[in-house]
């Protein structure tokens, strides 16, 4: 074991906790807990992953692996049996978690309320699942046995968490108004105070079940999971300030505070765990995305049932918000990108223990007081002992989660079917296997996409999100033919649709029909360019098609609407470098790296534009970010590469040129003066 840095460490969980409603509060002075533990430690927007699916992502934060690897990729799976579904179930999960990798090396953990974390696993302290609350009694007294398989842990925990837990049936009126007073305004019929009522409830509970984890004896680390924000944000965060379309006045005066008193609750209860932990104790806080709470909140309506539980995941932001904090972390870090797979690295390298080489992210070393000696090991699924796992023969009655099933549907995540389990089963293995193309869209991975798309769209032609996602997934793979034939389904499917106009501009370009694409691109123009919300496209479009003087005119009149967006500076950014204008380019490409961190283009233009302009070392800095956020990054690797040799770096060039053979081409279809191979041909020999 290396040195450990942290020698307690609670990381916690706050599903959809967004900073652009945390920093109000604080401001305001609503959270001082959190206040305190940012003032004292590094914060940091933490990117998602897509989908932006709090199953998957958690399980990604657990595990460190993106989830095609390890194997949670939905709210439900199908059972053992086939014929019903069940929430997904820790026996599904096809890697050991950090729950587990701390269990074989003889540290103390506990593991409260995470996604598909039932029947608890025998870990080396406690587990209590996210069915806790299960069979929750609809009236105060009435006995409430505990699910089997929902705790493990030291004698008597379980009879404790039992007896902690609050039934919704316990929040009554008096206790709603004590959180929310305007609810006494709801009008009689309304369902939403049983549902305020039925999250407050669990938030409680997994609280209380928490704090009986943490006082059940020594520990290592903590694992902490609330769902709150993110449930009661699908149901109530439309009726929060400034008002949207699709919300009345009433809505606004009885229930636009909700959102912001879950956040001041959150804090309240954060307090009291910290507490709870006792002094010395370091902090990971963390959200897998955050979740839109001004004027880009979607309005979802007309839609049906399926396509609802298709759609309720645009609420979801892409950044989350990240708190490391305590002993061991250092006050006001500046931290590069960090990512949801980075979650499990660090916390291993805080607890002095070697990081897997087959985990996705990196450790974020400089969020450290003094930076961890990272050791590594090839897998800890490999690493012989016990590591607190189910047997293999273990399974779960697939209807003992029903009422978790119900709140699925009830948030929109799930359609409801009926009685009708046959559709339900194949509704819910058609979008895990969605899901797992997206992954791998997304990771760099479009070929392995692309099979799973076409049997998706052959299986079900009308679903046009499937063939959407395979002409963009046949472009990412550089199939522009396959790309035209799915944009030309899909514009049969769904008439208009600008987003397929654009692909087809860009198939077009890439396969070298540079008539046919200005004819399509004019087309697009004549049917949308004038309108405000499309001068990014113009912009991205005329860049296909290497009209770079355009894209800069059109990247400007983006600029001028949407001025805080990271995309319009790096239109101008990926124009002005083409042009040659390397000093505006990196302007841009740092305007943009301001308003986003997270975007790996914008790195790989900054240094490509720095390097351009002779600044070897920072462009080695900007092209070294792109491929921390996109190892596969090609481009980004040639150019590293390239400049690493100028540098005489020659250990990180062979390093660079090594990722080329397994890397994707990311700016495929489009034309370039200014690539790695021009920067070397114009350098002196």
């Amino acid at each position: 074991m290396t040195s450990r840095p942290v020698q307690r460490l609670l990381i916690l969980g706050w599903d959809a906790a967004d900073w652009q409603v945390i920093d109000p509060l604080m401001s305001r002075g609503r959270m001082p807990n959190l206040a305190r533990l940012v003032a004292a430690g590094t914060r940091a927007d933490l990117r998602t992953l897509e989908p932006k699916l709090s199953p998957l992502l958690w399980s990604t934060i657990a595990t460190g692996k993106t989830a095609d690897r390890h194997g949670i990729l939905n709210f439900v799976e199908p059972s053992p049996s086939g014929d019903g579904v069940r929430v997904s179930s820790s026996t599904s999960r096809r890697t050991r978690a950090l729950w587990n990798i701390l269990t074989l090396r003889g540290l103390r953990v506990h593991a409260v309320g995470w996604y598909a974390s039932h029947p608890a696993e025998p870990i080396a302290g406690a587990c209590i699942s996210n069915l806790l609350m299960e069979g929750a009694p609809s009236s105060p007294g009435t006995p409430w046995p505990m699910l089997e398989g929902a705790v493990h842990g030291p004698a008597g925990l379980a009879e404790r968490v039992a007896a902690a837990r609050v039934g919704p049936a316990s929040i009554d009126r008096a206790a709603l108004r004590a959180f929310l007073p305007t609810v006494a305004q709801a009008s009689r019929g309304d369902d939403r105070p049983a549902t305020l009522a039925r999250e407050l409830a669990r938030m409680r509970s997994l609280h209380a079940a928490a704090v009986e984890a943490l006082r059940s004896g020594p520990w290592d680390c903590a694992m902490v999971f609330h769902d709150t924000i993110d449930t009661i944000g699908h149901h109530f965060m439309g009726c929060r300030p400034p008002r949207m379309p699709n919300a009345s006045t009433a809505d606004l005066r009885t229930w636009g505070e909700v959102m912001d008193r879950t956040y001041c609750e959150h804090d309240r209860l954060l307090g009291e765990l910290l507490e709870a932990a006792g002094p010395g104790t370091s902090v990971m806080l963390l959200s897998d995305h955050g979740f839109h709470s001004g004027a880009d909140r979607p309005v979802i309506a007309d839609v049906t049932k399926e396509e609802r539980a298709a759609l309720e995941s645009r609420w979801h932001r892409s950044l989350g918000v990240l708190v490391l904090a305590g002993t061991g972390f250092k006050a006001g870090a500046q931290v590069a990108a960090p990512t949801l797979l980075d979650i499990a690295p660090t916390a291993l390298a805080a607890l002095g223990l070697p990081v897997g080489k087959d985990m996705g992210g990196r450790v974020i070393a400089e969020a450290f007081d003094v930076a961890p000696l990272i050791e590594t090991v090839d897998s800890w699924d490999a690493e012989p002992g016990e590591a607190g796992e189910h047997p293999a023969e273990m399974r779960q009655d697939p209807f003992e989660a029903a009422d978790a099933l119900r709140q699925l549907v009830d948030l929109g995540y799930m359609a409801d079917l009926g009685d009708d389990q046959k559709r339900l089963v194949e509704l819910t293995r058609r979008e895990s296997r969605f899901n797992e193309a997206v992954v791998l869209m997304t990771t760099g991975r479009p070929v392995q996409a692309v099979p799973i798309l076409s049997a998706l769209v052959e299986e079900r032609p009308d679903e046009v999100r499937y063939r959407s996602s395979l002409a963009h997934a046949s472009f990412a793979a550089g199939d522009h033919d396959a790309c035209l034939r799915s944009v030309a389904a899909w514009e049969a499917a769904a008439p208009g649709s600008a987003d397929a106009a654009v692909l087809r501009v860009a198939a077009l370009s890439g396969l070298g029909r540079t008539d046919e694409a200005a004819h399509a691109l004019a087309a697009f123009e004549a049917a949308h360019g004038a309108r405000p919300e499309h001068a990014r496209t113009m912009a991205e479009l005329c860049a296909r098609l290497g009209r770079w003087e355009e894209s800069l005119a059109h990247a400007a009149r983006a600029l001028a609407r949407e001025p805080g967006l990271p995309e319009p500076h790096l239109a101008a950014a990926r124009a002005a470098l083409e042009l040659g204008d390397f000093d505006s380019a990196a302007e841009h490409a740092l305007d943009a790296a301001e308003r986003s961190m997270v975007v790996p283009e914008i790195h790989f233009v900054l240094g490509a534009a720095l390097a351009w302009g002779g600044e070897l070392e920072h462009a080695a800095r900007s092209l070294d970010v792109a491929l921390t956020l996109v190892p596969g990054y090609r481009e980004a690797a040639e150019f590293a590469a390239a400049v690493a040799e100028a540098r005489g770096d020659l250990a990180a060039a062979a390093e660079h040129a090594g990722r080329e053979a397994s890397s994707t081409a990311m700016h495929a279809g489009r034309p370039t003066a200014r690539d790695a191979a021009a920067w070397r041909a114009s350098r002196p020999s």
